[in-house]
């Protein structure tokens, strides 16, 4: 991607949280949200970073995202399970505090789990991690959306779920191992991002609405829509199709709220789950593993020596760590996108 100018990463905090609380969001929640989509920035998801801040203001000024704090229900707490209602507050602020009441049981019992029903978009899953790992938790987050299809079940044709990413942070001795995989063959994002360059997909990892395997984008924004394979393809794609439907149960399944109810807007389910190592065989010991895997892996041989073999999110934390030592560097879209923004709300431009 084309970059421009680039910009420290307190310089993007305090303008994106400007734009936030100026288009009508708490203080609180602008932070929260802000940190979220900037950390995805950091870690090179570019498609769910700040690109993603002129999307949620305009749901916002529309009316259909809600950005109060107090709006976010929290339906039940035991102390170590407890049910959160987004009413379709920003994501990334539901999913924050989800994660923060999983956190708290977790260091108190060993672990927690906190589900989210109707939070609005919840950005790059990846985002949420490292802070609880950095704790020496692991912690892990589920996501769908009940009112979106675009996956077909494995043997079929029509569309019917959503990606449905899982994400995971695991501290080692070293990095934390950062995992954020869907359950499809790709995301929707880079169906959207081939169409608009004009492009097929390197492989044929669609389902048209004839039943054809394609790699054709036109074979998926059809009417009647095509669909995107599970993760697997044709061959494996049993595999991803029942992880999906573990999501499905473990996010809109648990939260009371799916596809049953035939929500008309985007509404996330997710699921948080946080696990403190010190109440099992210890941190010490656990992070011993993790670190020892973790060497295995990166001292195995490649085939091609050019590409070593590498962890899950160790190129994300390199270029997070670059990012932070250089500044971030915005392509010239989500500049104009930014400033586009700040004029409509009135405020200075990101110069």
């Amino acid at each position: 991607m084309t970059q421009t100018k680039r910009y420290t990463s307190p310089t993007l905090t305090a303008f994106v949280e400007q734009l936030f609380e100026k288009a009508g969001a708490d203080t609180e929640v602008a932070q929260v949200v802000t940190r979220v989509l900037l950390e995805g920035e950091l870690l090179g998801h570019r498609t769910h970073g700040l690109n993603l801040v002129s999307r949620y203001i305009d749901g916002m000024l529309s009316g259909q995202v809600k950005a109060r704090a107090e709006t976010l229900e929290q339906v039940s707490d035991s102390g170590i399970s407890s049910l959160f209602d987004g009413h379709y507050v920003l994501g990334p602020y539901c999913v924050s505090r989800a994660l923060d009441s999983a956190a708290k049981g977790a260091t108190a019992q060993g672990i927690g789990i906190a589900v989210v029903r109707r939070a609005a978009h919840i950005g790059c899953l990846a985002a949420y991690l490292k802070p609880f790992t950095d704790r020496g938790l692991i912690a892990m987050v589920y996501s769908s959306d009940p009112s979106v299809g675009v996956v077909c079940a494995h043997g079929g044709i029509d569309p019917i779920y959503t990606p449905n990413p899982i994400a995971a942070g695991i501290p080692t001795r070293g990095a934390p191992i950062l995992l954020d995989v869907s359950m499809s063959t790709v995301t929707l994002a880079l169906v959207g991002q081939c169409r608009d360059a004009g492009s097929n997909l390197p492989h044929p990892v669609l389902m048209s609405n004839e039943g054809q395997v394609s790699d054709a984008p036109a074979d998926f924004f059809s009417t009647p829509p095509g669909s995107i394979l599970p993760l697997g393809g044709q061959t494996f794609g049993h595999k991803g199709f029942a992880l999906a439907i573990l999501v499905e149960a473990l996010t809109s399944g648990l939260a009371g709220h799916g596809r049953k109810d035939g929500p008309e807007q985007w509404g996330a389910s997710a699921t948080t789950v946080v696990i403190d190592p010190r109440f099992f065989g210890g941190l010490e010991a656990f992070t011993d593993e993790t670190s020892f895997l973790s060497k295995l892996i990166l001292g195995s041989r490649a085939v091609d020596p050019q590409r070593p073999v590498r962890l899950p999110g160790q190129a994300g934390l390199k270029l997070r760590e670059q990012a932070l030592d250089e500044g971030v560097g915005l392509s010239q879209k989500v500049l104009d996108d930014l400033n586009q923004t700040a004029a409509q709300l009135q405020l200075p431009a990101l110069t």
